[in-house]
């Protein structure tokens, strides 16, 4: 099932995700249900918080879901590593229709656990290792324009605010 994304603004996706705790067919079913939702947006990447859900989750594919086997499911993610820095444009389904130039680490490793509760690792350079920073970020509660200082933050802020006040966000 496709589920509405929070977009930028909204509190829910300021605030810090909870551990998952149960491993279960309701988990299995949000991680299907988040699959789809960020194929459909499309997008490369979506956690949990993005459609309301509070919980530790993200799932990932840099393919776009066009080549099979690259969905990555993480449950209760913790960074192991971050090296070197790339600093590329990126995006974010809370926030359609904004980029904006970020720093991000070329390579990352990130420990969790698989759907069913088994520990599991995800290593990743280039994108990849943005898209685990970037989905990281919304566990704890931050977007991609909280990164942003300055003129560039405040573009973005203030374009937003004035779709808010039209309607049309």
């Amino acid at each position: 099932m496709i589920r509405p994304i929070l977009r930028y603004g909204d509190s829910a996706l300021h605030m810090r995700a909870r551990t998952v705790e149960k491993f279960d067919d309701e988990l299995r079913t949000l991680l299907r249900d988040m699959a789809e939702t960020m194929y459909a947006a499309p997008g490369i990447g979506l956690a949990a918080p993005q459609i309301g859900v509070p919980l530790r989750i993200f799932v990932i594919d840099v393919t776009l879901g066009k080549q099979t086997g690259e969905l990555h499911e993480l449950i209760n993610p913790a960074f192991v590593a971050c090296e070197g820095m790339q600093i590329e444009e990126e995006g974010c389904l809370s926030i359609p229709g904004f980029n904006a130039t970020v720093v991000r680490p070329t390579r990352a490793i990130v420990n969790g656990m698989d759907r069913e509760g088994n520990p599991t690792t995800i290593e990743g350079t280039g994108l990849l290792a943005r898209a685990l920073q970037h989905e990281m970020d919304h566990l704890d509660g931050a977007l991609f324009v909280d990164r942003l200082r300055g003129i560039k933050r405040e573009v973005i802020v203030r374009k937003v605010q004035k779709l808010r006040r039209s309607g049309k966000w």
